[in-house]
């Protein structure tokens, strides 16, 4: 399907255009200060849907020339699905603690082995995100795009974004712009953001712009749909012409963003981090291919290493040596620590955080960090069966609650997750299998329970969710003056 509106290229060579007035006060914006954060996140963009991860089909130069002129993490991780990857990003703490290990509302299989856990609403408002820590810090903070973490009452402007456009779809219409016509969302959404640093150019600020692209249904403009179609396919790959140009819409607004941060004079003092909130979506329920995570096993709503391993790429001159690879096993939940350390804010601040700072790597990808094992819990039917994981080392177990069965893998070697060493390595097995239980009642992790409706001939029948969203009510206060509860 496609959207016939003006082309997204061209809408943000206007917008440019439109910025030059500020090149005089921006020639002036000193290099040196406190540190600014642009986050960029994608949305279902998989592990190896980006050229500078080995793509041949799709083309990418605003990424690429990010990869090129800062650090490349090739075994970072995030959730399976969205919401998880999105409540660990703002809080800092792994999603399983509030119960958020599915994708809000979540779907229900009623005839399935087990009952999984009913997914919460939202994110509490107890939490304290990292636009308010940031925010009680100084910073001005702007969240431009996909939320999906509570409705009314439980959105970014309640949890510490200051200048927010929350918008989940391909096209942004007229009454939500402002503007006369239908605006591409990636384009749009950068506007605002590039808007918000200038507004702060003197800083310090977090911008986070959480991008709908490529999520399906797929949508995209006419003429980079045109120019993928005539594009020879590549074997092997399921080179679709409407997912190649959406991951391209998605390429030119980080490069608008990236072009800003330069022509704003701040490159130097500003972090600009791009990453997807989970594996690439291969198929949808209809059995509907879209691409591919090859080498790696798997895809979104999996624990396999397509489900969880996503580009992510760090940039910021004179901190982060450029052309650079990490191959540091790292997550989405440690950017909270990470930009609290980068920014100079106290870890005080934010006590009990999961997720480890990554600051030391940025400098020195050769050194060794801490932390050396990550978890996983997907206790509900997606595009797998119940499960739970943990890493190690390079050494992976995963364990499938309907049969109680375990997979371990040496990804070092296998990374593709092709051969099982469970019975071979029993000790590491036992190991493993013991680390992850007491992990998991250490955080209260909610576990699925045996269904008494079990129908083995009806499985796979999906129904709504467990519980459908009611009113928010905001606690008064809530947004200024929110009793901080861990």
């Amino acid at each position: 399907m496609t959207i016939r509106h003006p082309s997204l290229l061209l809408a943000l060579a206007v917008f440019a255009l439109s910025g030059l007035f500020a090149s005089h006060r921006c020639a002036t914006a000193a290099d040196e200060g406190p540190l600014n954060i642009v986050l960029i996140l994608a949305d279902d963009l998989g592990w190896a849907d980006l050229p500078s991860y080995g793509n041949r089909f799709h083309e990418t130069p605003a990424l690429d020339r990010l990869a090129a002129e800062g650090m490349r993490f090739t075994q970072f991780y995030s959730a399976a699905v969205c919401s998880p990857t999105r409540a660990n990003l703002q809080s800092g703490r792994h999603e399983a603690r509030y119960g958020i290990t599915q994708h809000i509302p979540g779907h229900r299989r009623p005839f399935a082995k087990l009952i999984d856990p009913a997914v919460p609403l939202h994110l509490p408002l107890e939490v304290e995100t990292v636009a308010e820590t940031l925010g009680a810090a100084g910073y001005a903070t702007g969240y431009f795009g996909k939320w999906h973490l509570g409705g009314a009452g439980y959105g970014p402007a309640d949890q510490g974004w200051q200048d927010v456009l929350e918008w989940s779809r391909h096209d942004i219409p007229p009454e939500v712009s402002g503007e006369p016509e239908t605006r591409r969302t990636a384009a749009y959404l950068t506007e605002r953001a590039v808007a918000f640093m200038e507004e702060n150019l003197e800083g310090p600020f977090v911008v986070q712009v959480s991008h709908y692209a490529v999520h399906i249904p797929l949508q995209t403009i006419p003429e980079l749909l045109e120019k993928y179609e005539a594009k020879e396919p590549v074997e092997g790959y399921p080179s679709r012409a409407d997912y190649a140009a959406l991951v391209e819409e998605l390429d030119a607004s980080v490069g608008a963003l990236v072009d800003a941060v330069d022509r704003l004079g701040i490159a130097e003092r500003t972090l600009v981090v791009f990453v997807s909130d989970n594996g690439g979506l291969v198929h949808d329920q209809s059995g509907t291919v879209y691409t591919s995570n090859a080498p790696l096993r798997g895809e979104k709503g999996t624990l396999y290493e397509g489900g969880i391993r996503v580009p992510a790429i760090f940039r910021q001159p004179g901190r982060i040596p450029a052309d650079t690879v990490c191959t540091t096993p790292a997550s989405t939940a440690d950017l909270h620590a990470t930009f609290l350390e980068l920014a100079g804010v106290p870890a005080g601040s934010a006590p009990d955080l999961d997720g480890t700072s990554l600051a030391p790597l940025l400098s020195d990808p050769a050194v060794r960090i801490e932390r050396d094992t990550l978890f996983w819990h997907l206790p509900h039917y997606h595009h797998s069966t119940p499960a739970s994981a943990v890493r190690r080392g390079d050494w992976k177990l995963l364990e499938f609650f309907e049969d109680e069965s375990v997979e371990l893998y040496d990804l070092a070697a296998d990374p593709g997750e092709t051969t099982n060493l469970a019975e071979k390595q029993p000790e590491k097995t036992a190991e493993l299998r013991r680390t992850l239980a007491t992990w998991r009642t250490g955080i209260g992790a909610r576990m699925p329970q045996p269904n008494p409706d079990h129908d083995p001939q009806r499985e796979t029948d999906l129904a709504g969710p467990a519980s459908k969203p009611k009113a928010a009510k905001r606690a008064k206060g809530a947004k200024t003056g929110k009793a901080k509860a861990r």
